[in-house]
């Protein structure tokens, strides 16, 4: 069974991370992938990138995955506002 540290590597291995986070309980996970990737790309880009990542994970181990992906800025941004 896929594991949320597994899901966590096999996105490090693809995508430069200023910041990853991956919750689940093995078949349902979600993520916080901050990336500066994302940068001047819409939401589903970025979330096309991180299947592209995943590959056929995506089929085979990871059943649903839920996704939050942020630039560096947008995340600092959510920081600040969240610390108000």
């Amino acid at each position: 069974m896929v594991q949320p540290i597994d899901i966590e590597i096999y996105i490090r291995q693809g995508l430069d991370c200023a910041h990853l986070q991956v919750d689940g309980d093995g078949h349902h996970f979600e993520a916080v992938i901050v990336s500066e990737s994302f940068e001047g790309l819409r939401l589903v880009a970025r979330h096309q990138k991180v299947y592209g990542v995943l590959g056929d994970r995506m089929r085979e181990e990871i059943h649903a995955l839920s996704m939050k992906t942020l630039t560096p800025q947008e995340w600092s941004q959510q920081a600040s506002q969240s610390s108000r």
